[in-house]
């Protein structure tokens, strides 16, 4: 079903790909995913803490094109790494660049992943103390997401030398360790 979007798809559908035999979805795409969940759940704990923040609109507004970036990256990372799989069974000089391009979607997705946190974590001290759980449940998601993004990045540019991508990966590594 590589022409399918995923995100068109029914919930039990996208998992049984999940667990499939085929190329993707993977890892990259549960980890947008999971950010993508995440910042839903800031959005709607925004959305319910009004009383408590001034700016909480704009908040679930943020939250909400996160969340929309994210899940996006779910179809992104699928396709790169299938160009990667066909690199591999071309078995040309091509591979390197293609693991070069795939390393852009996790990068993107810890990116993003890194903003749900610092928003989530937000809430979770100031928003509505109901929806608490929920804001440390999109905590620990996004966490999640940025923590798997950079690994998938690590793997894909194994090899690759000094790249700028690693630092960004470390540095938001880094950030969620601080943060621990």
């Amino acid at each position: 079903m590589p022409d399918a979007n995923y995100l068109d798809l029914p919930l039990r559908t996208f998992l049984e790909l999940l667990a499939g035999d085929q190329p993707g979805p993977a890892g990259g795409s549960a980890a947008a995913l999971g950010v993508a969940m995440a910042a839903r759940l800031c959005a709607m704990t925004a959305r319910r803490s009004t009383r408590q923040l001034p700016d909480a609109a704009e908040l679930a507004a943020e939250a909400g094109q996160l969340g929309e970036l994210a899940a996006a990256q779910a179809q992104a990372d699928a396709d790169a790494y299938r160009a990667v799989l066909a690199a591999r069974r071309r078995k040309d000089e091509g591979l390197a660049d293609a693991l070069s391009e795939a390393a852009n979607v996790p990068v993107w997705v810890a990116e993003l992943g890194a903003r749900v946190v610092r928003l989530a974590t937000r809430l979770a001290a100031d928003g509505n103390p109901n929806l608490y759980g929920d804001a440390v449940t999109a905590a620990l998601l996004a966490e999640a997401g940025v923590r798997s993004a950079c690994e998938l990045v690590r793997i894909n540019l194994a090899g690759a030398g000094s790249d700028p991508r690693l630092a960004i990966a470390e540095r938001l590594l880094a950030a969620l360790d601080r943060r621990s």
